[in-house]
């Protein structure tokens, strides 16, 4: 009996413990499942309600957008401060309407910043992170945002008036509107940015509206310069000039044959479907579509009283007189550009990267991706009959030839090393081209080509050094990789390519200006270069031409920033940036001791940054002539190194004074006493110097009674010889 109740006591106790997890159960059956968030590895998870998951999900915008617009109030916020200043401080219309417009914009536009972050409750974090008194302006603690003022800036346009008060507003309001769009640019790099149509659609309005204001802020700066060569009246023949210590002595024109007559500025064809209305001037120049024929000038070579200049259509021979002037022998129609020549004996060597040239140097162009009649590389030409050239060589490179530096020759050979720039062609038209893959890319390298001089046919790469190795690694990209130098630095190109190599051949040296650095070279081996020092620069974007002072104890390197078709000359832009840098050459290094920049202002329409220049020999003295694109002529005295020093110019206005066109110099070299500028789009210019206060009529005779110390008298853009004098003018 009691065996029985135990086990009724057994089966009453499983019936309650079932039926209370059935119950258990069911309630659990019954609730939302959960939500589960979890943490990093080794973390918990943790609920989460149905509102938090669908904010996670939430695509609309992105913490990149928040932090854009709580940034950008602080950021316009000081531009109100400093736009409030000018009532009390100028009696300048257009600065005062300036200043009333970027209050009202401003104030409308951190309206909507406000509204849209208040919208997805996202505001309260600017009012707790970025100021606690909303309204008090106090930017002490946003000194680092791009483009912002710093304190003592406030305070110095603060304790302003006048013409100082106009220049310094504009100055740095154009900084602080180019800060914003660095800004939008910073946003974009985050995926996802801007999804809100409201918001993409505010930000394309700032884009277009601070860039437009930036160009006007540009011209009313400029017209506030004491420079006579600011604000210059345009026009392609005839505009107005300005002129200090040089006369120009006679402008030729483009020959027949070199340029279209339909539309001798060539100018791009706009698309009427588009309004430029809201447009920056460089951005309706970019949106051109460019002519079919390319007819720029480039560059230019001398040998005796022969002058052969380069371009993208062929290369021209002139005679030139007693009198500096040159007289056209004959035109060589050769398309490819971009036609940088050298003379060497009765041979001329011309660099052609286009992928539209031909090797019967045919008009007609290359149209497939792969074809046996492309050429790009070095052309050889016979001018022994100056009347007359005759194509007699011809060297493919798997990057064209963008320049050449011939490095010595002898009565068998010439020694050229060439530099490719251009994208390296397909290995279906020539088989050892190679790109990015592998140790075998045609980056990273420059050629040394050999000219037999009886049997150009014949010539030959010999040699593609890898003269960026690093060479503890064995790694071809061993130099500068691309990118920026930290904040406020520019952007420089990575170090694949040389645009120039200048050579100087009684030193056994050679200055490379190879895009991303600065290198100098012991050539002794002209078949194996060996790097002695290589440099950079904080404010450099693309290492671009080198020249050396006459003795081979400095070198100016020169930066082309924006490639030579943008404005970068402007009231605003950065004096160090586009500019020249000057290295003193110690115990086989280079020593930095300064910058120089042409320091006139010019404007939206004028292309301009540091071009092509040669030194003009002057005993005992270091001055650089030098071309500016529509900057125009700058000489620079630089015998100081580390206080160079403009002592003549010469300047016009824009080609279009409407729209940005790449003219200007391309080169202006010294020669036999005269000065000569290869002008993109108008033809050749003729200058001499005059006395002044920086140079005597003696030490201007000198110059033109200098001959070379080595070898005969010959010019070549990228090969350097010293100059050497009559005793008379050494006494």
């Amino acid at each position: 009996m009691k065996k029985r109740s135990n086990t009724l006591i057994k089966h009453l106790r499983l019936i309650f413990f079932t039926t209370l997890t059935l119950q258990i159960v069911g309630s659990e059956l019954n609730q939302d499942p959960q939500i589960i968030q979890p943490g990093a590895p080794g973390n918990p998870s943790k609920v989460i309600d149905a509102k938090e998951a669908t904010d996670i999900a939430n695509t609309s915008y992105i913490k990149a957008d928040v932090d854009f617009l709580q940034g950008m109030i602080v950021h316009h916020e000081q531009a109100i401060v400093m736009s409030e200043m000018a009532d009390e401080r100028t009696n300048n219309k257009s600065i005062l309407d300036l200043a009333k417009r970027i209050d009202a914009s401003q104030k409308d536009e951190i309206n909507f910043m406000e509204s849209w972050l208040k919208d997805r409750d996202e505001f309260k974090k600017v009012v707790d992170e970025h100021h606690h008194n909303h309204h008090d302006h106090n930017m002490h603690n946003h000194i680092d945002m791009v483009g912002m003022a710093t304190p003592k800036q406030l305070n110095d346009l603060s304790n302003s008036d006048s013409t100082s008060f106009d220049r310094l507003f504009l100055k740095l309001m154009i900084n602080h509107h180019d800060g914003a769009l660095e800004m939008v640019e910073e946003l974009k790099k985050y995926p996802g940015n801007t999804y809100d149509p409201i918001l993409n659609e505010f930000v394309s309005d700032l884009i277009n509206d601070q860039g437009v204001e930036i160009e006007r802020m540009n011209t009313l700066l400029t017209s506030l310069s004491d420079d006579p060569r600011a604000g210059l009246a345009g026009g392609l023949f005839i505009a107005e000039e300005a002129i200090l210590n040089m006369e120009l002595i006679t402008s030729l024109k483009k020959p027949t044959g070199f340029f279209d007559p339909e539309n001798p500025a060539a100018k791009g064809s706009e698309d009427l479907t588009e309004d430029n209305e809201d447009k920056t001037t460089a951005e309706i120049s970019r949106s051109l579509r460019s002519p079919m024929l390319s007819f720029a000038n480039t560059d230019m070579a001398f040998k005796d009283n022969i002058l052969v200049a380069g371009s993208y259509h062929g290369f021209n021979i002139y005679e030139l007189g007693n009198d500096g002037i040159p007289s056209l022998i004959s035109s060589v129609v050769c398309p490819g550009g971009q036609g940088d020549v050298s003379i060497v004996g009765n041979l001329l060597i011309m660099s052609v990267e286009e992928n539209r040239s031909r090797i019967d140097c045919g008009l007609e162009g290359v149209n497939s991706d792969s074809s046996p009649e492309r050429f790009r590389g070095i052309r050889i030409f016979d001018i022994s009959n100056l009347y007359k050239p005759k194509q007699v060589g011809a060297v493919q490179t798997c990057r064209g030839s963008h320049t050449h530096s011939v490095v010595s020759s002898d009565r068998k050979k010439i020694i050229v090393y060439n530099s490719g720039t251009g994208r390296v062609r397909d290995t279906e038209e020539k088989e050892d081209c190679f790109g990015w893959d592998g140790g075998g890319s045609s980056y990273f390298s420059i050629d040394i080509i050999e000219i037999p001089i009886k049997n150009p046919s014949r010539s030959k790469i010999v040699k593609s050094p890898r003269v960026f190795m690093d060479l503890e690694t064995g790694n071809v990209a061993g130099l500068w990789r691309g990118g920026d130098h930290g904040d406020d630095t520019q952007d420089t190109n990575s170090t694949n390519q040389c645009h120039d190599i200048t050579v100087f051949p009684s030193a056994n040296i050679a200055a490379g200006a190879c895009s991303g650095n600065g290198i100098l070279f012991d050539i002794t081996d002209p078949y194996n270069p060996e790097r002695l020092d290589v440099v950079t620069d904080i404010g450099f974007a693309y290492w671009h031409s080198a020249t050396f002072n006459n003795d081979g104890t400095k070198v100016i390197f020169t930066d082309e920033w924006g490639g030579g078709g943008r404005a970068r000359c402007r009231a605003w832009d950065p004096l160090d940036w586009g500019a020249d840098a000057i290295y003193d050459i110690v115990d086989k290094k280079l020593v930095f001791k300064s910058h120089y920049k042409m320091p006139a202002p010019q404007l939206e329409t004028e292309n301009c940054v540091a071009h092509n220049g040669s030194i003009i020999p002057i005993p005992n003295r270091d001055i650089f002539v030098q071309a500016w694109y529509q900057g125009g002529i700058s000489i620079m005295d630089f015998t100081d190194s580390s206080m160079p020093k403009e002592i003549a110019y010469f300047d016009r206005g824009p080609i279009l004074e409407d729209i940005l066109i790449t003219g200007g110099y391309w080169s202006t070299y010294y020669y036999d006493g005269f000065i000569y500028g290869t002008e993109i789009t108008r033809g050749l210019d003729v200058f001499r110097l005059t006395p002044s206060e920086y140079i005597s009529e003696k030490e201007i005779e000198a110059a033109s009674k200098a001959f070379p110390a080595v070898g005969d008298s010959v010019f070549n853009p990228q090969q350097q010889f010293p100059m050497a004098w009559p005793a008379t003018f050494l006494e």
